[in-house]
């Protein structure tokens, strides 16, 4: 009789811990693990997507979802890509977050993932209109940041907006860099026509490259005052360039996002400015939304994370920090 009384006090204390573990959770909870919005970045490796993968981590926290952390190597690897977007669709996740590599390369295959799931992009285009929601920076206007920073910094060191000047684009075909090149451009030849672009190149996504392209145009262009590195692996090769031979007085260098080395060559004086995003937002707002959108709930079809120019001047404001320094 007594073992018989124990089984049965055992059997309701197991209920009971059971019942109290249900009754514990919350709606949230449980939906941590049904939900799942994969984000898919350009390369895991850089700095910048590192920032945007934290973002995205902190709104999963936050909203009780998981977020696989996907992305090739390389920004240049487009095929990897397709494929980790295929495979998360496969999965069959609430939403997907992705930043294509290449404009035109991605358009089919984000067409076809949309079919499945609502995709909402971040950072840059793909030639599809299958975007629920798209959260990026205006990089037409983060061009023409570029070169108003550019010109404000070599009539600094030489009285005047004159002069010739360059820009090293980081890989052909992307919606980002495209933009951010045609807003330099535009921006120079509309408001600053002593300005001569006498190089207009593209690389192929390495900072050796950016660097190998920057050293071939102090060659071949002695009387370079200014260049604009459209991304942060161009300025990272592009500033090693002017480190590596003492221009930085000479040669002004507006570079785009920023990491411990651009900031480095920032504060030496071998960048004049860094055009900064918001890859932080972008990455938690991008969860946010695609959370949203899985729900039912209407979002905004563009929405414009911004975009500053950060000096020597202005690193130490509070603003400005916090973009420097996000947390990661």
């Amino acid at each position: 009789m007594s073992i018989v009384r124990s089984l049965l006090s055992r059997r309701a204390f197991t209920a009971l811990a059971g019942a109290a573990v249900l009754a514990t959770m919350s709606p949230a909870a449980s939906l941590a693990q049904d939900v799942t919005i994969p984000i898919i970045v350009k390369d895991t490796t850089s700095f910048y997507w590192q920032i945007v993968l934290a973002g995205a981590r902190a709104a999963g926290k936050d909203l009780g979802v998981n977020v696989p952390e996907l992305g090739a190597q390389s920004e240049s690897d487009i095929n990897g890509q397709i494929s980790i977007l295929e495979n998360a669709v496969a999965g069959g996740p609430a939403a997907v977050v992705i930043s294509p590599t290449e404009f035109k390369a991605l358009g089919k295959p984000v067409d076809e993932a949309a079919k499945s799931v609502p995709i909402i992009g971040i950072d840059s285009g793909a030639d599809s209109k299958a975007f629920t929601s798209f959260l990026t920076t205006d990089n037409v206007q983060g061009g023409r940041i570029a070169a108003d920073g550019l010109a404000a910094a070599i009539k600094a060191a030489t009285g005047k907006e004159e002069g010739e000047i360059a820009i090293i684009t980081s890989l052909p075909g992307v919606g980002s860099l495209d933009q951010r090149r045609e807003g330099f451009l535009d921006q120079v030849k509309t408001k600053y026509p002593g300005l001569t672009v006498v190089a207009d190149k593209y690389a192929d996504g390495q900072a050796t490259t950016g660097l190998n392209m920057m050293t071939d145009l102090i060659t071949a262009n002695p009387n370079l005052v200014g260049v604009f590195a459209s991304n942060l692996i161009m300025a990272q090769g592009v500033g090693q360039a002017i480190a590596e031979n003492k221009l930085g007085d000479k040669i002004k260098v507006i570079g785009f996002d920023s990491d411990e080395k651009t900031v480095g060559f920032l504060k030496e004086g071998v960048l004049a400015g860094l055009v900064v995003q918001d890859p932080y937002r972008m990455g938690y707002d991008g969860v946010k939304t695609a959370l949203a959108v899985s729900k039912g709930e209407k979002v905004e079809a563009f929405v414009d994370t911004g975009a500053n120019l950060v000096t020597q001047e202005n690193m130490a404001d509070p603003k400005i920090d916090a973009l420097l320094n996000p947390k990661i």
